[in-house]
């Protein structure tokens, strides 16, 4: 993922949130309703998130240290996971709580014009910054589906802002049916009822992006296809008999890590060997240039036969 693209998008959220948390914060202190009141700490979660991921991308480019010694490109995916949960602590629990009270304790929406001007503009600002995400994102995103993006990218600043920004959209359409909904009945308990719907969305979707980076966090490996292409390109090389296990794991969006096994013939010399593994190294990083870490380790083929090339990848064996 280009980091430009992840920086623009973050950018351009974080413009129209602040603006949108301003105004969303004026038409509550004008109409007293609780939707207002949950969008504009929503927006101003989102703000402070998009200002979390700026400072991960940050720290994420300080060189490598002593106690550090594979450098920080996780910093990256540990602020995305702080962004969830303070995406659901901050956004969602907060308004969960407030529909429950105005839900309880109904009180009649004031002044509703300046919630539909705030609203609609806000709607209008919104859709910018879910465009930019969508544009920055179909730069990368290739022929997956959405949703294959948002559980397979390794780097983490687009698919927060895209679903950030999805659900400051249909937060907004939420506040706006609460709202309306209040004004025409007279019963300010659809203002509750919008409230608790956006904390509900909010809650589902700091879920989601729980789940996705605290696995980037973890540690995740390439694609069974990303796999399966390494091993094309390891078996490439005359001196690499076959592959006979490899790890992967993305140290950070844009850098791997990948360990190998190879076996090579007994009587190759050991220049021949150190000639394989570079020209393999090379056919990988041409491949992959995110590869800044391969680690090959070169064994006498003791195998009774060879496996087809391509074929070891997803042995995870020990051997």
């Amino acid at each position: 993922m280009s980091a430009e693209g992840g920086t623009k998008a973050i950018v351009a959220a974080l413009a129209a949130n602040l603006g949108i948390a301003a105004s969303k914060m004026v038409a509550f202190a004008f109409t007293g309703s609780s939707s207002m009141l949950a969008e504009s700490i929503h927006s101003m979660a989102d703000s402070g998130n998009q200002g979390l991921l700026l400072i991960g991308g940050k720290r994420s480019r300080r060189e490598r240290t002593q106690q550090h010694q594979f450098g920080y490109g996780r910093e990256r995916y540990f602020y995305a996971f702080v962004v969830a949960v303070v995406l659901f602590t901050v956004g969602a629990v907060f308004s969960l709580y407030e529909g429950y009270h105005k839900i309880s304790h109904p009180e009649e929406v004031k002044a509703p014009g300046w919630a539909f001007g705030v609203l609609i503009v806000a709607i209008v600002m919104e859709i910018f910054s879910f465009r930019t995400a969508i544009v920055e994102s179909n730069r990368v995103r290739g022929d997956q589906s959405w949703w294959a993006f948002i559980r397979r990218a390794k780097a983490p600043e687009l698919p927060v802002v895209l679903l950030e920004d999805l659900a400051a959209l249909i937060g907004l359409l939420l506040a706006l049916f609460g709202v309306s909904m209040a004004v025409v009945t007279g019963d300010g308990i659809w203002d509750g009822i919008g409230t608790v719907a956006i904390g509900v969305l909010l809650a589902v979707v700091a879920t989601i992006l729980a789940i996705e980076t605290k696995s980037l966090l973890i540690g995740e490996g390439v694609t069974p296809e990303h796999e399966r292409a390494i091993a094309e390109a390891l078996e490439s090389v005359e001196q690499v008999d076959r592959l006979i296990h490899m790890r992967t794991e993305y140290l950070g969006p844009d850098e791997l890590l990948i360990a190998a096994k190879i076996a090579v013939n007994h009587d190759d010399t050991a220049a021949d060997v150190a000639r394989g593994i570079d020209a393999a190294e090379a056919k990988i990083r041409e491949r992959f240039p995110e590869a800044k870490l391969i680690y090959l380790e070169p064994a006498l083929d003791e195998a009774a036969g060879r496996a087809p090339a391509g074929s070891a990848a997803p042995n995870l064996e020990k051997d």
